[in-house]
């Protein structure tokens, strides 16, 4: 059990500071509302149906598809960090999945529940939890609340620019949240350190080479050990 104490605690202060912070949005920001604390962070509410970022599949059977493709993942995934802690891998990349189970669980918490809790958010009026006429949607049909929002560089593309030209840019634009941001840092993470979580294994013939430098230092250190107990 020792072994698991690490991941337990970063996947429950996450999905703490996630649920927290959406439900606070959900129920006291209508829908657009804005807090800027400067001009590159802002806390914009919105809400999407679909994926990270704002990405979405389209139609009801879209989104019943994705959440379950998110539930199969948070499975598979929660079943590879079980692995993990169980062989003692690195604790870093033990950190590294927690996290994305985390980010995955806070979203998917979104989509299964939101809409059986919360009646809709509108532009002109802040949600209410547990409504007299119930929810406004089923089952993991629930949308995803976002407010992470960094427009960090806003610029404009040359004409000569391909795809682009003569457009605006901005960056960053997608609107995330904390669930998002833990998926992201962790898959970073992963890629940043992947030589210290995955170190390279040894080919047969290197492994063969190793042994015979091993076994041939001990026999010289023997042999040394021999003549100065000889001189002796």
């Amino acid at each position: 059990m020792k072994g698991f104490k690490l991941p337990v605690i970063i996947i429950f202060m996450v999905l703490l500071i996630d649920q927290t912070i959406k439900i606070y949005i959900k129920t006291h920001f209508v829908l657009g509302q804005e807090t800027h604390f400067a001009n590159c962070f802002i806390i914009h509410f919105t809400e999407n149906p679909g994926m990270a970022f704002g990405l979405q599949f389209s139609g009801e059977w879209g989104k019943l598809i994705l959440s379950l493709f998110r539930v199969a993942a948070i499975g598979l995934i929660t079943w590879y960090l079980v692995r993990l802690v169980k062989t003692e891998a690195h604790p870093g990349l033990i950190a590294c999945i927690a996290f994305i189970v985390a980010g995955a669980t806070g979203n998917i918490l979104d989509s299964a529940f939101y809409g059986m809790f919360f009646n809709e958010s509108t532009f002109w009026e802040v949600a209410k939890f547990n409504p007299v006429n119930g929810g406004y949607a089923p089952f993991l049909h629930g949308k995803v609340v976002d407010m992470l929002y960094f427009p960090i560089l806003e610029g404009h593309f040359p004409q000569w620019f391909p795809f682009w030209g003569g457009e605006d840019f901005l960056f960053f634009r997608p609107v995330f949240n904390i669930a998002d941001s833990s998926i992201t840092s962790g898959v970073i993470a992963i890629l940043l350190f992947q030589h210290k979580f995955f170190p390279a294994k040894l080919k047969p013939e290197e492994k063969e080479t190793e042994t015979s430098t091993d076994e041939t230092v001990e026999v010289e250190s023997n042999e040394e050990k021999n003549e100065n107990n000889e001189q002796n």
